[in-house]
């Protein structure tokens, strides 16, 4: 298998585009087993509640607070964010999130496999009206 070409790019040049969930994301770099992008939603908002259909993801909060439910067949939590917490949503769990407070909640997540687009999330109900 060939080695991937080295990406340099600065969250300025980044793409930017609508998420799933409502939240604005920005497509960060990209290789074949991960994919990076950074999300925003606006204070006081609400995203859309999910599933993804094949991928994990690992989250870091870099800015804002909030919080994130989160639902499987036999576990279910909702969890304070704020800058510094990292956490999982494994292939298979419901999710939904919203920004707390005056500032936009922002999350660095990275998507195992890469994000394949269209139709991997798939919508669910969640805890909260958006």
């Amino acid at each position: 298998m060939p080695t991937p070409a080295f990406a340099t790019l600065s969250l300025a040049e980044a793409h930017t585009e609508r998420a799933p969930d409502g939240s604005m994301a920005r497509v960060l770099a990209r290789l074949p087993g991960a994919s990076m992008a950074q999300f925003e939603l606006e204070a006081g908002r609400v995203s859309r509640a999910v599933v993804h259909r094949t991928i994990d993801e690992i989250w870091y909060v870099i800015g804002g607070r909030g919080e994130l439910w989160r639902r499987q067949p036999l576990q279910e939590e909702t969890v304070a964010l704020a800058p510094g917490m990292c956490l999982t949503i494994p292939c298979g769990t419901e999710f939904q999130f919203r920004a707390l407070g005056v500032e936009a909640l922002r999350v660095l997540g990275v998507s195992l496999p890469p994000w394949p687009g269209e139709g991997e999330a798939a919508p669910v109900t969640g805890p909260w009206i958006g």
